[in-house]
Protein backbone atom coordinates (compact mmCIF):
# COMPACT_ATOMS: atom_id res chain seq x y z
CA UNK A 1 0.00 0.00 0.00
CA UNK A 2 1.48 3.42 -0.69
CA UNK A 3 0.08 6.72 1.17
CA UNK A 4 -2.95 8.31 -0.25
CA UNK A 5 -2.55 11.63 1.09
CA UNK A 6 -0.10 12.88 -1.60
CA UNK A 7 -0.07 16.00 -3.65
CA UNK A 8 -1.26 15.54 -7.32
CA UNK A 9 2.36 15.78 -8.41
CA UNK A 10 2.97 12.75 -6.69
CA UNK A 11 -0.45 10.96 -7.26
CA UNK A 12 0.40 11.06 -10.57
CA UNK A 13 3.73 9.41 -10.30
CA UNK A 14 2.45 6.64 -7.80
CA UNK A 15 -0.15 5.71 -10.81
CA UNK A 16 2.90 5.25 -13.30
CA UNK A 17 4.88 3.22 -11.19
CA UNK A 18 2.25 0.82 -10.19
CA UNK A 19 0.95 0.70 -13.98
CA UNK A 20 3.39 -1.62 -15.01
CA UNK A 21 1.95 -4.03 -12.53
CA UNK A 22 -1.05 -4.70 -14.17
CA UNK A 23 -1.70 -7.76 -15.55
CA UNK A 24 -3.68 -7.74 -18.70
CA UNK A 25 -4.00 -11.30 -19.38
CA UNK A 26 -6.97 -13.99 -17.92
CA UNK A 27 -5.37 -14.89 -14.37
CA UNK A 28 -8.44 -15.98 -12.62
CA UNK A 29 -10.30 -19.63 -11.85
CA UNK A 30 -13.83 -20.27 -11.61
CA UNK A 31 -15.80 -16.65 -10.76
CA UNK A 32 -18.32 -17.77 -8.06
CA UNK A 33 -18.68 -14.62 -7.21
CA UNK A 34 -19.18 -10.27 -8.39
CA UNK A 35 -18.74 -7.66 -6.86
CA UNK A 36 -20.31 -3.96 -7.95
CA UNK A 37 -18.04 -0.85 -6.40
CA UNK A 38 -19.70 2.38 -6.83
CA UNK A 39 -18.33 5.61 -5.19
CA UNK A 40 -20.99 8.92 -3.91
CA UNK A 41 -20.57 11.97 -1.48
CA UNK A 42 -22.34 13.50 1.23
CA UNK A 43 -22.51 16.77 3.24
CA UNK A 44 -21.22 18.80 0.01
CA UNK A 45 -18.70 16.08 -1.13
CA UNK A 46 -16.74 16.35 2.62
CA UNK A 47 -17.51 12.78 3.01
CA UNK A 48 -16.95 9.71 0.29
CA UNK A 49 -19.60 7.10 0.59
CA UNK A 50 -18.11 3.99 -1.08
CA UNK A 51 -20.59 0.51 -1.53
CA UNK A 52 -20.12 -2.63 -2.20
CA UNK A 53 -22.19 -5.33 -3.52
CA UNK A 54 -21.62 -8.80 -3.66
CA UNK A 55 -23.74 -10.89 -6.17
CA UNK A 56 -23.69 -14.89 -7.35
CA UNK A 57 -22.54 -14.78 -10.80
CA UNK A 58 -24.58 -17.50 -12.11
CA UNK A 59 -27.79 -16.70 -10.49
CA UNK A 60 -27.45 -12.90 -9.89
CA UNK A 61 -29.04 -13.19 -6.83
CA UNK A 62 -27.10 -10.48 -3.91
CA UNK A 63 -25.16 -11.91 -1.40
CA UNK A 64 -24.37 -9.37 0.73
CA UNK A 65 -23.22 -5.56 1.00
CA UNK A 66 -21.09 -3.30 2.81
CA UNK A 67 -20.75 0.60 3.12
CA UNK A 68 -18.28 2.96 4.28
CA UNK A 69 -17.89 6.26 5.00
CA UNK A 70 -14.68 8.10 5.10
CA UNK A 71 -13.59 11.72 5.22
CA UNK A 72 -13.10 13.37 1.79
CA UNK A 73 -9.37 14.27 1.65
CA UNK A 74 -8.17 14.46 -1.54
CA UNK A 75 -9.26 16.93 -4.48
CA UNK A 76 -11.71 16.66 -7.18
CA UNK A 77 -8.96 15.95 -9.91
CA UNK A 78 -9.56 14.37 -13.22
CA UNK A 79 -7.31 11.14 -14.34
CA UNK A 80 -6.73 11.07 -10.29
CA UNK A 81 -10.39 9.86 -8.74
CA UNK A 82 -8.89 6.27 -7.39
CA UNK A 83 -6.82 8.46 -4.75
CA UNK A 84 -10.39 10.31 -4.08
CA UNK A 85 -12.19 6.90 -3.91
CA UNK A 86 -10.48 4.17 -3.44
CA UNK A 87 -9.32 4.99 0.71
CA UNK A 88 -12.90 4.30 1.50
CA UNK A 89 -13.77 1.48 -1.00
CA UNK A 90 -11.16 -0.28 1.04
CA UNK A 91 -12.78 0.26 4.17
CA UNK A 92 -15.94 -1.52 2.42
CA UNK A 93 -14.05 -4.29 1.40
CA UNK A 94 -12.74 -5.38 4.94
CA UNK A 95 -16.92 -5.55 6.23
CA UNK A 96 -17.01 -8.40 3.68
CA UNK A 97 -17.30 -12.15 4.93
CA UNK A 98 -15.50 -12.96 2.18
CA UNK A 99 -13.36 -11.87 -0.79
CA UNK A 100 -15.08 -11.78 -4.05
CA UNK A 101 -13.79 -13.15 -7.11
CA UNK A 102 -14.32 -10.80 -9.47
CA UNK A 103 -14.70 -6.95 -9.23
CA UNK A 104 -17.05 -4.43 -11.98
CA UNK A 105 -15.85 -0.65 -10.70
CA UNK A 106 -18.04 1.77 -11.92
CA UNK A 107 -15.24 4.14 -13.41
CA UNK A 108 -12.24 3.25 -15.88
CA UNK A 109 -9.62 0.24 -15.72
CA UNK A 110 -6.86 1.08 -18.42
CA UNK A 111 -9.14 3.29 -20.70
CA UNK A 112 -7.75 6.56 -18.67
CA UNK A 113 -4.55 8.31 -19.89
CA UNK A 114 -2.51 6.70 -17.25
CA UNK A 115 -3.65 3.86 -17.84
CA UNK A 116 -4.48 3.56 -14.16
CA UNK A 117 -8.03 3.82 -13.66
CA UNK A 118 -9.93 3.31 -10.05
CA UNK A 119 -10.61 -0.73 -11.72
CA UNK A 120 -6.66 -1.09 -12.21
CA UNK A 121 -5.62 0.75 -8.77
CA UNK A 122 -8.21 -1.11 -6.84
CA UNK A 123 -7.76 -4.55 -8.55
CA UNK A 124 -3.92 -4.56 -8.29
CA UNK A 125 -3.65 -3.51 -4.75
CA UNK A 126 -6.36 -6.21 -3.73
CA UNK A 127 -5.00 -8.19 -6.25
CA UNK A 128 -8.61 -9.23 -7.21
CA UNK A 129 -9.64 -9.39 -11.33
CA UNK A 130 -11.18 -6.11 -12.22
CA UNK A 131 -12.96 -4.41 -15.03
CA UNK A 132 -14.06 -0.95 -15.23
CA UNK A 133 -17.44 -0.05 -16.21
CA UNK A 134 -18.30 3.77 -17.13
CA UNK A 135 -20.88 5.26 -18.47
CA UNK A 136 -18.51 8.14 -19.71
CA UNK A 137 -15.52 8.34 -21.67
CA UNK A 138 -12.31 9.43 -19.92
CA UNK A 139 -9.96 9.24 -23.01
CA UNK A 140 -9.90 7.54 -26.39
CA UNK A 141 -12.06 7.55 -29.07
CA UNK A 142 -14.22 4.75 -31.15
CA UNK A 143 -16.44 3.88 -34.23
CA UNK A 144 -20.29 4.14 -33.70
CA UNK A 145 -21.71 0.78 -31.92
CA UNK A 146 -24.09 -1.09 -33.82
CA UNK A 147 -27.74 -0.92 -32.14
CA UNK A 148 -28.24 -3.89 -30.88
CA UNK A 149 -27.63 -5.65 -27.41
CA UNK A 150 -24.34 -7.24 -26.69
CA UNK A 151 -22.92 -5.36 -30.41
CA UNK A 152 -19.30 -3.53 -29.28
CA UNK A 153 -16.39 -1.68 -30.98
CA UNK A 154 -12.56 -1.00 -30.13
CA UNK A 155 -11.81 1.95 -27.87
CA UNK A 156 -8.50 3.35 -29.01
CA UNK A 157 -6.10 5.38 -28.12
CA UNK A 158 -4.12 6.03 -31.15
CA UNK A 159 -3.00 2.54 -32.24
CA UNK A 160 -3.53 1.35 -28.81
CA UNK A 161 -6.91 -0.54 -27.87
CA UNK A 162 -7.58 0.32 -24.30
CA UNK A 163 -10.73 -0.83 -24.17
CA UNK A 164 -14.71 -1.59 -25.80
CA UNK A 165 -17.59 0.19 -26.00
CA UNK A 166 -20.23 -2.16 -25.37
CA UNK A 167 -24.08 -1.88 -26.06
CA UNK A 168 -25.80 -3.57 -23.19
CA UNK A 169 -29.26 -2.56 -24.21
CA UNK A 170 -30.73 -2.28 -28.01
CA UNK A 171 -30.43 1.39 -29.12
CA UNK A 172 -29.41 3.18 -25.30
CA UNK A 173 -26.00 4.97 -25.10
CA UNK A 174 -23.24 2.12 -24.57
CA UNK A 175 -21.19 2.00 -21.87
CA UNK A 176 -17.00 2.34 -21.65
CA UNK A 177 -15.47 -1.45 -20.60
CA UNK A 178 -11.99 -1.81 -19.65
CA UNK A 179 -9.95 -4.19 -17.54
CA UNK A 180 -8.30 -3.52 -14.71
CA UNK A 181 -6.16 -6.29 -13.51
CA UNK A 182 -5.80 -10.05 -14.31
CA UNK A 183 -8.73 -9.53 -17.11
CA UNK A 184 -7.93 -8.97 -20.84
CA UNK A 185 -9.80 -6.81 -23.21
CA UNK A 186 -11.15 -9.83 -25.48
CA UNK A 187 -12.20 -11.07 -21.87
CA UNK A 188 -14.15 -8.17 -20.33
CA UNK A 189 -16.95 -7.38 -22.33
CA UNK A 190 -18.71 -11.01 -22.06
CA UNK A 191 -18.12 -11.70 -18.52
CA UNK A 192 -20.16 -7.77 -17.96
CA UNK A 193 -22.41 -9.19 -20.38
CA UNK A 194 -23.17 -11.99 -17.82
CA UNK A 195 -23.77 -9.39 -15.27
CA UNK A 196 -26.51 -7.65 -17.54
CA UNK A 197 -30.29 -8.12 -17.68
CA UNK A 198 -32.89 -5.59 -18.47
CA UNK A 199 -31.22 -2.22 -17.56
CA UNK A 200 -28.91 -0.82 -19.04
CA UNK A 201 -26.06 -0.86 -16.23
CA UNK A 202 -24.88 -4.63 -15.23
CA UNK A 203 -26.54 -5.83 -12.25
CA UNK A 204 -23.36 -5.16 -10.15
CA UNK A 205 -22.44 -1.66 -9.98
CA UNK A 206 -26.13 -0.98 -10.64
CA UNK A 207 -27.19 -2.07 -7.24
CA UNK A 208 -23.89 -0.61 -5.95
CA UNK A 209 -24.70 2.62 -7.41
CA UNK A 210 -28.18 2.89 -5.52
CA UNK A 211 -26.14 2.13 -1.85
CA UNK A 212 -23.77 4.41 -2.54
CA UNK A 213 -26.38 7.53 -3.80
CA UNK A 214 -28.37 6.99 -0.66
Amino acid sequence: MHPWDVSPKKAIAIQKALQSHVNLTDDFGEIKTVAGVDVGFEKNNTITRAAIVVLDFQTLEVLESAVAHHPTSFPYVPGLLSFREVPCVLEAMLKLSAEPDLLLCDGQGIAHPRRFGIAAHLGLLLDIPAIGVGKSRLTGSHDEVPPEKGAHVPLMDKDEQIGVVLRTRTNVKPLYISPGHRVSIETAPGLVMQCVTRYKLPETTRHAHRLASC
